[in-house]
């Protein structure tokens, strides 16, 4: 069987000034000890990037940005290119997030454009899929994550290839910075529902391969359950990332 190293992402949204970014990654990249079985990412701000890049360059901390444009330049006021992102120490990008969805109108046809982009450009993506609460009640769950995988997907799926390095997230939105969670046997149930979908979609080689991190309410004292279900591959954490005290723990959840 395929062992898939976990990862821990910090997704800083729009949160956290210059000084105070600059001082959280000081901390994470001195906080991490001898962890060595587990990957580590944060996606500050835009406007953070190379700040934090300077701090963390000599660590084992992967750079993320937390949304992109497709095209690699034009008149998109406003926007930000892969090409940008890598310039600026970027490895990662955050595709799809369920705010970008919900607030903003991010359609999946629209991750697929950017999904493609990051790829062809060798960023990691980080593609978000997940339901809201009235899918899950509506009992919609698989209905509404296996149509937001084909579509973001959708390049991929004309390829007939997926690149194993790209990571998937699961985060239910009705779990996002409210406070609830989904508990790990909910959580377990769709990140298998997901790793069936590559298998199907794909082989069972890419399925056994690539990670899939959970995103809701993340914090110390659920992380650890979180991550004993075999297909949780890790964390997409928002709020309690922000604060070492809060974040540090969770890179360490294996020694809780």
């Amino acid at each position: 069987m395929f062992e898939r190293t976990p990862m821990i992402a910090g997704n800083w949204k729009m949160n956290l000034s210059l000084d105070e970014a600059v001082a959280l990654a000081e901390a994470v990249g001195s906080g991490m000890g001898n962890v060595s079985d587990v990957e580590f990412l944060v996606a500050p701000p835009f406007t953070h990037l190379s700040a934090v890049r300077s701090v963390i360059d000599e660590s084992r901390i992967f750079l993320a940005a937390q949304n992109m444009h497709w095209e690699m330049s034009g008149a998109y006021t406003g926007e930000i290119s892969g090409r940008m992102l890598q310039q600026a120490g970027c490895t990662h990008v955050i595709l799809g997030h369920s705010e970008r969805r919900t607030l903003f109108g991010e359609t999946s046809e629209e991750v697929n454009l950017k999904v493609r982009a990051a790829s062809f450009l060798g960023l990691i993506p980080i593609i978000c899929v997940g339901e809201t609460l009235e899918e899950r009640e509506a009992d919609r769950t698989f209905e509404v994550i296996k149509e937001q995988l084909d579509v973001s997907l959708d390049n991929f799926r004309a390829d007939q290839m997926m690149p194993t390095t790209s990571i998937l997230a699961y985060e239910p939105v009705w779990a996002i910075g409210t406070g609830k969670t989904a508990t790990p046997e909910q959580a377990e149930e769709v990140h298998q529902f997901i790793r069936l979908w590559i298998e199907k979609t794909f082989t069972s080689g890419v399925a056994a391969q690539v990670r899939i991190l959970y995103g809701g309410s993340v914090k110390p004292e659920n992380v650890k359950a979180l991550m004993t279900e075999p297909d949780i591959d890790g964390a997409l954490v928002g709020g309690a990332s922000l604060k070492g005290d809060s974040f540090i723990p969770l890179i360490h959840y294996r020694e809780t």
